[in-house]
């Protein structure tokens, strides 16, 4: 899977879409489904309220300009570009696409590959570790409200849905904050598994997710050419995002290692955030507002690989670290000594 061209996890995404459009979920079945998917999105939030270190959020507070300026790209420059992508309608994209870009660009941004490109690009790793995990958890209220706002055409999104999700996602993030003392140690040694969980999670809504547009019948709206120019929409927001992330930080004076983190940081969205979001906010329409995501989340990685490989590659040396042990004496002093 490593060789493809495609990430990994966006193939098992493919492959869950594919088996949805086969063998939905139906009757019984699509209530278990449902239920099981809302207990893997509690789940998954407990884990990340687990996993975030207060001592280290409360330490990343001091940088607040680079944080804000991550902050502002995610929840306002992502959101202005999501409104004027309105005029794209209905030349290029449908309604009801539309909807789904810009429920993308209110999402929050990404944690484990924003911190793994900042790390490859030699960047501001800490700082990267608390922009990315702020940006999470504000996620988890401000995007149903933003989406409450925003999504306020038809089918859009009611006050109900957002404190549905508010209860589902924050009450869980809370529970593995308050209980972190006693999980930290244990999932340190289990990383691993625990990441499959996180990925599981995600593709089990998923599947919940297009099970209920196929079984609606939402996907014959969908036609090849709508695809085609969905991604050429995703890949122009996403050059957007990142030319001005670039330009924005250098003209803020920021230095090299903290505008990585601005480009990264501030250019990327949570698909592991934004997919149990739209079951919850959407319900049966879900998994037409994901697609959009689903399609950035992969130009994302792409072109951050090749970014991050480019700078790292480019990065100035560091300089050299001191002897840490007792100075040595020059070979002619020794000889002259003896």
């Amino acid at each position: 899977m490593r060789r493809l061209p495609v990430d990994p996890y966006i193939a098992s995404l493919l492959g869950t879409v594919g088996l949805a459009c086969l063998l939905p979920a139906r009757g019984l079945a699509a209530t278990g489904v449902s239920h099981a998917s809302t207990a893997a999105v509690a789940l998954l939030f407990f884990l990340y309220g687990a996993r975030l270190s207060t001592r280290e959020a409360m330490d990343g507070l001091r940088q607040w300009r680079l944080h804000g300026t991550v902050f502002a790209s995610t929840f306002v420059l992502f959101p202005l570009l999501g409104v004027a992508a309105r005029l794209l309608v209905p030349e290029v994209l449908s309604p009801q696409l539309y909807q789904g870009v810009l429920f993308l660009c209110l999402l929050p941004s990404t944690v484990q590959s924003s911190i793994a490109f900042t790390s490859i690009a030699r960047g501001n790793t800490a700082a990267a570790v608390c922009s990315a995990t702020f940006s999470s958890l504000f996620g988890i209220v401000l995007t149903p409200l933003l989406a409450a706002l925003l999504l306020s055409t038809r089918g859009g999104v009611s006050p109900g849905a957002v404190l549905g999700i508010v209860g589902q996602l924050l009450l869980p993030f809370v529970a593995g904050q308050l209980t972190r003392r006693w999980t930290a140690a244990r999932m340190a040694r289990h990383r691993r598994a625990l990441g499959l969980v996180d990925r599981g999670s995600v593709l089990l809504v998923v599947y919940g997710a297009f099970s209920e547009g196929v079984v609606g019948g939402i996907w014959g709206q969908l036609s090849p050419l709508g695809l085609l120019k969905l991604l050429l929409v995703d890949a122009v927001l996403l050059a957007l995002v990142l030319g001005a992330t670039l330009f924005g930080s250098r003209r803020l004076g920021f230095e090299r290692a903290d505008r990585i983190v601005v480009v990264f940081c501030g250019s990327k969205k949570s698909l592991a955030s934004g997919v149990p979001m739209a079951s919850v906010l959407f319900g049966p329409a879900a998994g037409l507002m994901v697609l959009p995501l689903m399609l950035f989340h992969q130009i994302q990685l792409m072109v951050c690989a090749l970014l991050a490989r480019r700078w790292g590659a480019t990065a100035p040396a560091e300089p050299p670290h001191p002897p840490t042990g007792p100075p040595t004496a020059p070979r002619e002093a020794v000889l002259t000594a003896k």
